[in-house]
């Protein structure tokens, strides 16, 4: 998906369903089981790392600022989690549902907080508040 900037084998969002800039962001991963972490996590029973779902969760909300039109040129980095919980496995073959939605952006929308929230079959995986900052290209 060309909006974010990570490419294969980083590149955790297959599709953005609903954008409004400044506001909130969904959008599916489809999980499969050529991806690189299912040999060894685990084998003979793969599951999804938790930790990328919640990277998952942080490049849908990248998008969320990214996409908005006074947003200044730069490289947005997830810095910090709060609250994050995972309530069920995701394994191949589930299609994750990302939601967020902003909590607060700061400094000319270069730093902000959202509230993001996974769901395989309406069921939620994994929930939590976000943080995020833009880092600024220097000219």
């Amino acid at each position: 998906m060309g909006l974010l900037p990570h490419r294969y084998p980083f590149a955790l969002v297959d599709r953005l369903v609903a954008c409004e800039p400044g506001v909130s962001a969904e959008a599916i991963k489809n999980v499969t089981l050529n991806e690189p972490h299912f040999p060894g996590h685990f084998p003979g029973r793969p599951l999804m790392p938790g930790v990328l779902i919640v990277e998952a969760m942080a490049q849908v909300a990248g998008l969320i600022i990214t996409q908005m039109p006074d947003t200044p040129d730069g490289l947005f980095v997830f810095t910090g989690i709060d609250g994050v919980r995972f309530r069920r496995p995701v394994v191949p073959g589930d299609q994750l549902r990302i939601h967020c939605k902003t909590l607060s952006l700061k400094r000319n929308n270069t730093i902000g907080k959202v509230y993001a929230k996974a769901c395989v079959d309406d069921k939620e995986v994994c929930s939590g508040n976000l943080m995020f900052s833009l880092l600024i290209e220097k000219t």
